[in-house]
């Protein structure tokens, strides 16, 4: 999206080993990237791949870090090498830079770069202290946006000549946290400007109930903080077009969505009846609530639903959620793992979308759901709250059910107004419109970050970049 609004947009990533497999057509821009691990030099190489508009993706590759079965760890753990790692990541990137900004006629330089999570959040510290007066890095802005505050990158302390940082950056004030170096800290306190993934979000991790100990370094920065949601792919999430749908259907024509929940009903073992399907497409962990509908289960049977789930992660769940779908044949269907294809078939084939969720930095699924014309039923949390407008019978507006406290009798009140709207069709027929009718795709939320990004370079951009606190 930024890229067709007419910016030179480049993304830079790790080459993860899905991406040494999947991606084709890359070639070697840089041989050698010579990074400083502690004592010694790592060497990588950055490739260039075209992505999706033909926008260069740039791939740092070090197979001893990178080319690993799972991201950051595994079922065992994470990594216990990841601050090594990511070190390496983040000064990567800025060597990398540099050796771009030298390529003669194809050198490349930017203004800014945007750096997001605790994985890059060493990038505003480099560029602060260590590469401050670098020729090629020298008055570079940045922005960090911080998507879920939960993962923040904490490793031990005696890590910290691995960074080669000096350890006056280790302290309240730089990027030490209870004893440890932070980088999603780091990224905190050195970067331009801030974003997170929803207004509420930002306002929500400036306290404690949210904050997962950095509520006071937000609340300091929260001149800096905007909220910006994130988007989704119109093209790539059109019920008009999906290939993975039984039929296809628009806010225009939304006739052959029922077909669409029917085949699902087909797929999944459900029976062929006028129940309102709730469909839940998720990772299945303590922050989703999911054990708050398992609670809450007999009611919402009882209230005429049926429940269909997708998704895996902590085992606990995982389990339960097997044993209620083998308790309740015909009405509550789970499949673990994900599928892209069944996904699809669920956010089309609902005629609800739950995300009881404790907290939400932004969410996706309601945002594809509103788009599938499946009516989200969320709690009122981070980015639930700014996408999600309480449906009104009487006037007609509105896009879904809203419910505040997590608790059991709430689940079942807010489904019980969904399930009295789902029983009136033509007012049904209007709630899905409206919903369909909403834009979340990624244009308007690209415009909100050029606001950011000329921001940032007005402010930090003309002149040398600030020292660390």
């Amino acid at each position: 999206a930024l890229h067709a609004l007419g910016h030179d947009v480049r993304v830079l990533i790790p080459r993860y080993r899905d991406v040494k497999e999947q991606v084709t057509g890359t070639r070697t821009v840089i041989e050698r990237v010579r990074v400083p691990i502690g004592d010694r030099l790592v060497e990588g190489q950055l490739l260039e791949a075209a992505g999706p508009g033909g926008v260069p993706f740039y791939f740092l590759a070090q197979d001893s870090y990178f080319d690993r079965e799972a991201l950051y760890g595994t079922a065992d753990g994470d990594y216990l090498d990841n601050c090594e790692r990511f070190t390496f990541f983040c000064r990567g990137t800025l060597e990398a830079l540099i050796a771009l900004g030298r390529e003669g006629a194809s050198a490349w330089r930017p203004q800014l770069i945007h750096v997001n999570d605790w994985q890059t959040g060493l990038i505003p510290v480099y560029l602060k202290t260590l590469y401050r007066d670098h020729p090629e890095l020298g008055g570079m802005g940045t922005l960090f946006t911080i998507h879920n505050l939960a993962y923040q990158g904490v490793f031990w302390h005696y890590d910290m000549p691995m960074t080669g940082l000096g350890w006056d950056l280790f302290t309240p004030a730089g990027i030490e946290f209870y004893g440890k170096i932070n980088f999603l800290k780091a990224g905190l306190a050195f970067a331009d400007l801030l974003t997170t993934v929803s207004r509420t979000y930002a306002a929500e991790i400036r306290t404690p109930a949210f904050g997962n100990g950095l509520e006071g370094v937000l609340e300091d920065r929260s001149a800096d903080l905007y909220g910006v949601i994130n988007g989704i792919d119109y093209e790539t999430w059109n019920p008009a077009k999906d290939p993975a749908l039984a039929c296809h259907y628009s806010a225009g024509q939304p006739e052959d969505k029922a077909l669409c929940r029917e085949a699902l009903r087909r797929d999944l073992g459900l029976e062929a009846d006028r129940s309102m399907l709730i469909t839940m497409v998720t990772r299945l962990a303590g922050q989703k609530g999911l054990d708050l509908v398992l609670e809450g289960l007999p009611g919402l049977l009882e209230a005429g639903c049926q429940i269909a789930l997708l998704g895996s992660g902590e085992t606990p769940l995982e389990t339960a959620w097997q044993e209620a779908a083998a308790a309740h044949p015909g009405r509550v269907a789970v499949r673990l793992g994900y599928d892209a294809e069944l996904a699809a078939r669920m956010y089309a084939g609902g005629d609800c979308f739950l995300m009881p969720s404790r907290y939400e930095p932004c969410g996706l699924g309601q945002l594809i759901a509103l788009r599938y014309g499946t009516i989200p039923i969320v709690r009122r949390t981070g980015g639930l709250a700014d996408t999600v407008e309480e449906w009104d019978a009487r006037r007609g507006t509105g896009t879904g059910f809203i419910f505040d406290d997590f608790s059991v009798d709430a689940l079942r009140e807010v489904v019980g107004r969904a399930v009295a709207a789902f029983r009136e069709p033509r007012r049904w027929e209007t709630l899905v419109h409206n919903a369909m009718t909403q834009d979340f795709s990624w244009d308007a939320s690209a415009r909100e970050y050029v606001t950011l990004y000329r921001k940032v370079l007005r402010q930090y951009g003309a002149r040398s970049p600030r020292r660390s606190r």
